[in-house]
């Protein structure tokens, strides 16, 4: 028996990238490869790329040029680009990285090994459709392998609302939501192998509608499905929009034992001009009114946001609105960019703001949601919280995991293992974790 082709994966970006670049490497699985960690022993090298930093393509293509190297050395190795600057760049990659043989968009993936064996061929394959067919469903199913105690599950993807920063809905297409049915199979299948939370992913995953028994099902009816699953513990979804946040969703956080008490909601900015240039479709007090409405359903909610500064005429005085929103919902995580055009999007051809002052408003956005981390952080120390041990920490004796709220959480106890649920008492806060000891 020949030894197996070896294939090298690098993930950029969101977690629907990584879940991705999970069913990329069992769709080639099929065709005889394994991962491997090192890329110098690499049949394939496959970059799964993200669009949404800037100048992420200028980075994938100098990522590629390292590869030059590998390629002399290594003629039938074969390298492939996946993900959302594929979809944007399409041919444009191959013509000014010859060296690259595959080019393959997010919505194309499952056929992947028909571009691998067009690409064995000496043949350079593309393929940057939006094709009809689900490519979940034409992807084999995953392999019963053991998993690790969390999984993501991809649910929605594509986007409809033309934010004006934002090139989603041109790499990932228009929002789409896979059938109920399927979601819970795979689901099942995963909690089989060893998983004990799922975070459901989608661009707008609370605009979730995929066909149900009777009609189209919404997110909080997903999550009441997946709710019954034996052995699935806990429930989280990412990333939502404000304007999709419905009733029986915010109702779910307060009834559903399973939905983990952390939401992440992104608003962006906390001027309603911005906003309105944006195209946001919501207002700060809209927002703030909203965030009410959830932290009444559950209380002790940990939020979660993004921001972007330095937008197109950003004014001093509209940072300040930003900023009055930060101090207003105090944020357990958060995270914050620079505005960096897109070719394409209609914010790109609008007056820019001065980069230095973008720079400085950047700062102090991030002490102020810093302080507000920490302070929240802190406050969990003499609290009890339930723990999802994942793995051994740095020290020996040590797991580390995450509590409900998605705080790391490490306990020095040789009698944990993961994939355990432990109630744990927080003796300290560190940098980025928390300390505790079993109750």
């Amino acid at each position: 028996m020949s030894d197996p082709k070896k294939l090298f994966i690098k993930t950029y970006g969101c977690q629907m990238n990584v879940y991705d670049s999970e069913r990329m490497a069992e769709a080639l699985g099929g065709q005889g490869y394994v991962e491997t960690q090192s890329v110098e022993d690499a049949d394939m090298i496959l970059l799964n790329t993200c669009h949404i930093r800037e100048k992420a393509a200028e980075k994938v293509y100098s990522e590629l040029g390292r590869f030059k190297g590998l390629k002399a050395a290594k003629p039938d190795l074969k390298i492939g680009v996946a993900g959302c600057v594929a979809q944007a760049e399409g041919e444009e990659i191959m013509r000014r990285q010859p060296l690259v043989d595959l080019v393959v968009g997010p919505q194309s993936y499952h056929r992947l090994p028909e571009l691998e064996a067009k690409a064995r061929a000496g043949e350079k394959a593309l393929d940057t459709d939006f094709p009809e067919e689900d490519k979940f469903e034409k992807l084999k199913s995953r392999p019963k392998a053991k998993r690790g105690p969390t999984a993501f599950l991809t649910v929605q993807e594509g986007c409809d609302k033309f934010c004006a920063f934002c090139v989603v809905p041109y790499t990932r297409g228009a929002e789409v939501s896979r059938p109920a049915d399927r979601i819970l199979r795979e689901a099942n299948e995963l909690v089989e192998r060893g998983v004990r939370e799922i975070t459901l992913l989608g661009q707008n995953v609370n605009a979730y509608h995929g066909a149900g028994p009777n009609g189209d099902m919404t997110l909080a009816g997903l999550i009441w499905e997946l709710d019954k699953i034996d052995g699935l513990e806990r429930i989280r979804f990412t990333t939502s929009h404000p304007n999709d946040m419905s009733d029986d969703l915010i109702e779910a956080h307060g009834t559903c034992a399973k939905l983990m008490p952390y939401l992440h909601l992104p608003v962006q900015a906390g001027s309603d001009k911005i906003l309105k240039r944006m195209n946001r479709s919501h207002t700060a007090e809209s927002y703030l009114r909203l965030i009410e409405r959830i932290r009444a359903a559950r209380p002790d909610i940990l939020m979660s946001g993004d921001f972007i500064v330095g937008f197109p005429e950003e004014t001093e005085a509209d940072f300040q609105a930003t900023l009055d929103l930060v101090e207003e919902v105090r944020y357990g995580y958060a995270y914050s960019f620079k505005y960096s055009t897109r070719p394409g999007t209609p914010a790109a051809e609008r007056a820019q703001v001065d980069p230095a002052e973008a720079d400085d408003r950047l700062h102090r956005l991030q002490a102020v949601i810093t302080r507000h981390q920490r302070e929240i952080q802190d406050s969990m120390v003499g609290r009890e919280v339930s723990v999802l041990f994942e793995k051994p920490g740095r020290l020996p004796g040590q797991m580390v995991g995450k509590s409900e709220y998605l705080h790391a959480v490490h306990v020095q106890d040789s009698g944990l293992e993961a994939g355990q649920i432990t109630r744990v008492r927080i003796v300290a806060s560190g940098a980025n974790s928390l300390a505790g000891e079993r109750v």
